[in-house]
């Protein structure tokens, strides 16, 4: 079992290049411990709601947040690959999905 808590930065996204992905900030997501954690790339930024399978290598997550300003949500899902590397796919409701890579850092 890997534990994910932490941040981890989004090193390539499918659907946007990484200057999108940096745009307002370092894109990354945030695991924290109570189940609960943030992301941001480009223009959208979500509050989070995970769960990792019992075999510790599997998030699955929820979120609610915005995209350059107007209320969206969401689903997304990572395998972990490593102790700092999980690939996955994050889904905005009602529109754009992309796959995502992930790798964890210390800060």
């Amino acid at each position: 079992m890997i534990n994910p808590v932490g941040r981890w930065r989004i090193t390539w996204m499918e659907m946007w290049d990484q200057d999108f992905v940096d745009l307002i900030e370092p894109g990354h997501f945030r695991f924290d411990e109570n189940g609960l954690g943030y992301f941001i790339f480009g223009a959208v930024e979500g509050q989070i709601d995970y769960r990792l399978s019992d075999d510790g290598l599997r998030i699955e997550c929820s979120w609610s947040g915005n995209d350059d300003g107007r209320v969206k949500s969401g689903r997304g899902w990572f395998e972990i690959i490593s102790s700092d590397t999980a690939k996955g796919r994050i889904f905005i409701h009602c529109g754009d999905e992309s796959a995502v890579e992930i790798s964890q850092h210390s800060a």
